[in-house]
């Protein structure tokens, strides 16, 4: 089965509950995964040959949590073309303010930019309408798990 990086930007808490509920999801399909609480460029290049999860939360003006913030300028600093990255994304944020999921579209574009593999569809999450993240991610990741090789 697949090994899964699942790397967490987070403020709050919730992103982090996500990826916890997203490792014990994979695992039950049979992948080995694990979670990055503080991840750093030496963890991310572990999987640039497997498959990696970003979920992190929004803040200020769509910006990422402080937590996650180093290895995505590591990432646009120090990587250029990664087409054997395939990756998903779990964006939480709250459509009420303006760049609603700002910092996960702001990893996508990055990965999309450096050519980077999308797996599915990436899912945004509004806090507004889903208070308790995991109910929309947990179906969600259950069905990105079938999408692994």
């Amino acid at each position: 089965m697949a090994e899964v990086g699942i790397f967490v930007g987070t403020m709050y808490g919730n992103s982090l509950l996500v990826a916890e509920e997203a490792e014990a999801i994979l695992a039950s399909q049979g992948h080995k995964a694990t979670v990055y609480e503080d991840p750093e460029l030496a963890d991310w290049e572990k999987y640039k040959d497997k498959y990696i999860l970003v979920v992190t939360s929004t803040t200020g003006q769509g910006d990422l949590p402080d937590s996650i913030v180093p290895l995505f300028q590591g990432i646009k600093d120090q990587f250029g073309y990664q087409p054997d990255v395939h990756y998903g994304i779990i964006a939480l944020g709250d459509s009420s303010y303006a760049n609603f999921c700002g910092g996960g579209k702001q990893f996508d574009a990055l990965l999309q930019e450096q050519g980077a593999q999308r797996v599915g569809e990436m899912l945004l999450i509004d806090a507004g309408e889903h208070p308790e993240p995991e109910s929309e991610s947990n179906p969600w990741v259950e069905h990105w798990a079938t999408l692994l090789k």
